[in-house]
């Protein structure tokens, strides 16, 4: 554990929704708060020796971002340790090398109503696909206040495929609800499997229930050993026998945090690549969305 929350800072409202969040996770799990905005033209003009940056400096937006963000953490959290970062880097660059001295990567992501789907930018992707920590999305809802995006109201939520490895995913999730004093809701959607399906097409109960059974055995078993080690945490698991997209979000319309998982080899596929689910569920989720990277 680095002990440090990285939140990207631009100016906008979400990404003041985001340092919010951010720093309320910060202080759930006793954090530093690193707030980081970048820009590559702030290296191009020296920095006044002492005092603020006056209007009309080069560094004046960068210089004023950053301080309505200092003013909005402390605002609501006086005793959080807040690191202002300001870099002239690329801000790829910049977030990236951030992650890697992060235990959580915080960005904001805009709420754009039926044509929501477009909202998550080219960086955001690029750098959920490219970063080892988990990194969380943050919606800033139309007509909300930016300490209104969600953070430790409702429960927390988990999408789960069963068909890989999933103990970082896991962890994460039981983690995250333990610290909220929150329940935890384990989702997994499996598609019916063609048995269950007559020649005309309709659905045979019996063999619809057997492989229903089957996913809810399967779901226990992968619940088990973390409901062990966390023995006071509400764990509601539910199987939906329906496309595992449409599952996660039919269930999460009243979640704090939606956690869903990134396999590590999308790495290696030329271009931005989450799947299909982590795509839905940044995309349409309506709480905030944790991508947790693993094997």
């Amino acid at each position: 554990m680095k002990d440090v929350i990285t939140a990207g800072v631009d100016g906008t409202p979400e990404s003041l929704s985001a340092i919010v969040w951010a720093a309320q996770e910060a202080r759930l799990r006793r954090a530093r708060l690193r707030l980081l905005h970048a820009w590559v033209l702030l290296e191009t003009e020296p920095e006044p020796v002492s005092g603020p940056v006056e209007e009309g400096h080069q560094n004046y937006w960068p210089h004023r971002m950053m301080d309505e963000a200092v003013t909005a953490v402390r605002a609501r959290f006086p005793d959080l340790p807040v690191d202002p970062v300001l870099v002239a880097k690329d801000p790829e660059q910049a977030l990236q090398e951030a992650a890697e001295q992060s235990d959580l990567l915080v960005l904001g992501s805009r709420d754009l109503g039926p044509v929501s789907r477009f909202a998550l930018g080219e960086l955001g992707l690029k750098l959920m696909v490219h970063t080892d920590c988990p990194t969380v999305l943050v919606r800033a809802r139309r007509g909300a206040k930016a300490d209104e995006a969600g953070g430790e109201g409702g429960e927390v939520m988990v999408g789960l495929s069963l068909h890989e490895p999933c103990e970082a995913l896991l962890a994460f999730a039981f983690d995250s609800a333990a610290r909220r004093g929150a329940p935890l809701r384990a989702v997994h959607g499996r598609h019916l499997p063609s048995y269950a399906y007559n020649r005309g097409g309709g659905v045979e109960p019996i063999a619809a229930e057997e492989a229903a059974q089957e996913a809810r055995q399967e779901l226990t078993a992968a619940l088990q050993p973390w409901r062990e080690k966390y023995p006071d945490l509400q764990v509601d698991s539910r199987v939906m026998m329906e496309s595992p997209a449409p599952a996660l979000l039919h269930s999460a319309a009243d979640a704090g945090l939606l956690i869903v998982g990134r396999r590590h080899r999308h790495r290696l596929l030329p271009g931005p690549r989450i799947g299909h689910v982590v795509q839905a569920a940044v995309h349409h989720a309506p709480c905030p969305v944790a991508v947790v990277p693993h094997e």
